[in-house]
């Protein structure tokens, strides 16, 4: 019990000190007056490049950043938790790869926010669950779609007449989350395998091996010139019954 709390503590780290840094900057722009949306990815320019990695850390006003902040605590949880082995290079990846794509097939505009981490962390626990098969993390792929099922609207551009909220990144995280779910399907926890499971497997190799030497043997049989259908076992019964 105190192991297992000792791992959801230290599953909430990694998403808290996230938080807390873009928390820092924001204030740091409410403070000092100064905005930061310069520092956003503008799409297919040099000056938007600086973005990829400054860009999420960059929210528009306080309620901007309340929205991404709940989603990025439990999700960003939930990926240290159960998939603490690849989380960090699957949150790495969720990061820079999102802005890369959002960097190469946006609008002309800078686009700021962590919306796109939410969407990729939130595609990766749904899919993961899915594409492992496993029981256990199809509660979370449960659990990620009931809390923010309602989120998958976001992709799409008609939803924001506004035309100031940025749909790329969230249709980009998903796609990069998706595949991302997809690549490390091998890595990380895997579906746990039973007793019964491992002696219906066995069972079936032993009668493929059994059926591999039937046939061998039939067809040795049928190239010597016998026919194999016709061949008879004889038994010999011995009278010494100490010599078994």
């Amino acid at each position: 019990m105190e192991q297992e709390k000792k791992h959801l503590l230290q599953s909430l780290y990694p998403p808290l000190m996230f938080l807390i840094a873009i928390w820092l900057i924001w204030l740091g722009e409410y403070f000092t007056g100064i905005d930061l949306g310069f520092l956003g990815i503008y799409p297919q320019t040099a000056k938007g490049l600086i973005g990829i990695i400054t860009g999420p850390l960059v929210h528009a006003n306080i309620s901007h950043l309340f929205a991404n902040s709940v989603p990025l605590l439990v999700l960003g949880a939930c990926l240290f938790y159960f998939y603490r082995e690849i989380a960090y290079k699957t949150f790495v990846l969720i990061y820079f790869l999102t802005g890369i794509a959002v960097w190469l097939g946006a609008r002309e505009a800078y686009h700021i926010g962590a919306s796109g981490i939410v969407y990729g962390l939130a595609s990766f626990l749904f899919f993961s669950g899915i594409f492992r098969r496993d029981i256990r993390l199809m509660a979370i792929t449960m659990f990620v779609t009931f809390l923010y099922g309602s989120m998958v609207w976001g992709i799409f551009p008609d939803m924001f007449p506004e035309k100031n909220i940025s749909w790329e990144s969230h249709l980009w995280g998903l796609i990069i989350g998706m595949l991302l779910a997809f690549y490390f399907r091998k890595e990380g926890p895997q579906k746990k395998k039973y007793d019964w499971e491992d002696e219906e497997e066995d069972e079936e190799d032993e009668f493929e091996k059994k059926q591999a030497a039937f046939e061998e043997y039939y067809k040795k049989t049928r190239m010597s010139g016998k026919d194999p259908d016709n061949i008879s076992v004889k038994y010999h019964l011995r009278d010494n019954q100490e010599d078994y």
